[in-house]
């Protein structure tokens, strides 16, 4: 299938796209404040600059974006969701996401860090993800 958007019109979409700060991430960033717990962000000296850091609890929160991060759940629409154009580069681009993720989960437990993937999806439940954070961060 051909993409609907013009190739500047894509490429202008995937330039908006940021690895930090947008808004899943926001979103668990101010539920876990809220929650009372205090965090450090991206810290470059850790495996995959993770989102969230808790130092003192030696815990670890990534918040992933279901599509390019290829999230396995037959619920999940955006995780089954497969590019429609340039397969030859995309398709690949996302399994290496899917292997670097697993890659800096490893690394972070061989550290002794607890880990956990929040998905762009679980954010529609915000009251399950409450209950999630407390359960892991407790």
């Amino acid at each position: 299938m051909v993409d609907k958007l013009t190739k500047e019109h894509r490429s202008e979409n995937m330039r908006r796209i940021h690895s930090k700060g947008m808004k899943p991430e926001l979103l668990v960033r101010k539920l876990a404040h809220k929650l009372g717990y205090r965090f450090r962000l991206h810290r470059p000296d850790l495996p995959g600059r993770p989102d969230l850091v808790f130092p003192g609890r030696r815990k670890i929160i990534f918040v992933h974006g279901c599509f390019w991060h290829g999230h396995d759940d037959p619920n999940c629409i955006d995780g089954r969701r497969k590019p429609k154009s340039n397969l030859e580069y995309w398709l690949p681009k996302l399994a290496r996401n899917k292997e670097r993720d697993a890659a800096n989960e490893a690394a972070l437990i061989g550290q002794g860090w607890a880990v956990l993937t929040i998905w762009e999806c679980d954010l529609r439940k915000t009251n399950l993800l409450a209950e999630k954070l407390k359960s892991f961060l407790n």
